[in-house]
């Protein structure tokens, strides 16, 4: 069974001659450790895509189905406790918390279901994010490239369904993004998550397993990556 099934889905904005289709009757399916990149023009749909699929905005028509569970029909309380615990989400502005330290936002997710995880797991992932010795600093003592590596070790540590992330190098330098990169293949390849990331990057798009193409919100390009790069 894919991790990831989407049926017929549609997002629609506004009514009569204003009506705009952000998401145009999308079906597609993503297995279980697979790196999928999503690419396209600006309004092409691609970041409404990203939030149906994240639980962040819901559907005008269509299915949505992560780990088993249709996401679609879940009620508002049913769907944030699932993506808390289900869908690790790495946004291009970072979202950490000011007043909580490295460690305390790395852990938020889990804390927050009562669920705290094993000292030495964090620890471990401290480490591999190269973070261990900024535990305890605050986000607004970190450089860019730093918060986002905390971003995606809240992700990780989680160990959820997927991870999906939005543009996770847009505001960042090209060293930073190199780093992130890495640690995105790293979750992929060593941890075994599934990763959907939107992206203008063609560094990123280059690493995944599959480019899907969205123009006018249709998919218009699903191909290996080796076939994307001919």
């Amino acid at each position: 069974m894919p991790i990831l099934k989407v049926e017929h889905l549609n997002k629609t904005y506004g009514t009569g001659e204003t009506i705009v289709n952000a998401v145009d009757d999308i079906s597609f399916s993503v297995e279980k450790g697979e790196f999928v990149a999503i690419i396209g023009a600006s309004g092409s749909g691609k970041s409404t895509l990203l939030h149906l699929i994240g639980g962040v905005d819901k559907p005008t028509s269509g299915s949505i189905f992560i780990d088993g569970q249709e996401i679609s029909k879940m009620s508002a309380d049913e769907l944030a406790v699932f993506r808390r615990q289900k869908i690790g989400i790495i946004y291009q502005f970072y979202n950490l918390i000011p007043v909580l330290n490295v460690e305390e936002n790395l852990t938020l997710p889990m804390d927050l279901d009562g669920n705290a995880p094993a000292p030495v797991k964090v620890e471990s992932l401290l480490k591999r994010l190269g973070l261990y010795e900024r535990r305890s600093h605050l986000p607004s003592e970190l450089s860019g490239g730093q918060q986002q590596r905390v971003s995606i070790g809240r992700a990780i540590l989680q160990d959820p369904a997927i991870i999906l992330a939005d543009e996770p190098t847009g505001n960042l330098d090209s060293k930073a993004s190199e780093e992130i990169i890495s640690l995105m293949k790293l979750s992929n390849k060593e941890y075994g998550q599934t990763v959907i990331v939107i992206t203008h990057d063609l560094a990123i798009a280059a690493q995944a397993d599959r480019v899907l193409t969205i123009e006018d919100g249709h998919i218009i390009r699903d191909v290996r990556n080796h076939e994307a790069q001919k």
